[in-house]
């Protein structure tokens, strides 16, 4: 991987995170479990064929699909690599997840592209952070209503109305816990009518039903974010979907 400085020389924890995922790659993967219960690999770990994204971001490095922000990149909106292959009505999705600390990225699922801005989705999307921070595993609708639901929230959406918290799933410090920070975790997208539900490491972060007929979105396109801000990485590998029966 190119780096910036000379190796050894960093202190900082991103410059340290970064020789993580140089190390650890992408060479323990589960593509045994493709083709089986019907989910299937959308990443093939060496090209980036099936996916429509912006160079400066996004390439393939050590088996995984990885986004970077550097100094001399920094954005001024979000970037999307979106999955061409088709699109999310009902599905299940695993996926890997390696973020710097600071990182901010997500999963967009049935969403849309933005009129006349390359590279751009709004929709649903789980939120990742990087040390976890208060935002791993929420609901967020990209250029849309925002907050859906905040980790450890099952929230009710009514048209016309804020999401409603009728449930605490725990205490969001709590769920953090399960979160690992500087290292690989999986996210888990159970999604299904007007039902969605957001799991990292096994753990189930939030929880939405979206009862608004007018905003929300029964289908659309799957994409990964960088995101505005500081310089950055996320790394994914391992990209299993499994399209369900409505």
């Amino acid at each position: 991987m190119r780096l910036y400085i000379k190796p050894f020389r960093c202190l900082s924890p991103f410059c340290g995170l970064l020789l993580l995922i140089a190390a650890n790659g992408c060479t323990t993967t589960h593509q045994s479990r493709s083709n089986q219960n019907g989910f299937v690999p959308i990443f093939d770990g060496k090209t980036l064929n099936g996916w429509e994204g912006d160079t400066t971001y996004w390439k393939v490095e050590n088996g995984c699909l990885a986004g970077e922000v550097t100094p001399a990149t920094l954005l001024k909106r979000n970037s999307f690599i979106i999955w061409r292959g088709g699109v999310t009505t009902d599905f299940e999705l695993t996926v890997d997840f390696l973020v710097t600390p600071g990182g901010n990225s997500g999963i967009n699922y049935r969403s849309e592209e933005v009129r006349d801005v390359p590279h751009a989705l709004k929709g649903y999307q789980a939120d990742i952070g990087g040390n976890g921070q208060k935002y791993t595993g929420q609901n967020y609708e990209e250029r849309g209503r925002t907050f859906l639901a905040h980790r450890g929230q099952q929230v009710v959406i009514e048209p016309g109305q804020k999401p409603l918290v009728t449930k605490i799933l725990a205490d969001s410090a709590t769920l953090l816990q399960s979160i690992r920070q500087n290292d690989w975790n999986t996210c888990r997208l159970l999604v299904k009518g007007n039902h969605m539900q957001h799991y990292i490491n096994g753990v189930l972060m939030s929880d939405v039903t979206d009862n608004d007929t007018l905003n929300r979105k029964m289908t659309g396109l799957l994409g990964v974010q960088v995101h505005v801000g500081p310089p950055m990485k996320i790394s994914y590998r391992n990209f299993l979907l499994k399209q369900l029966q409505p």
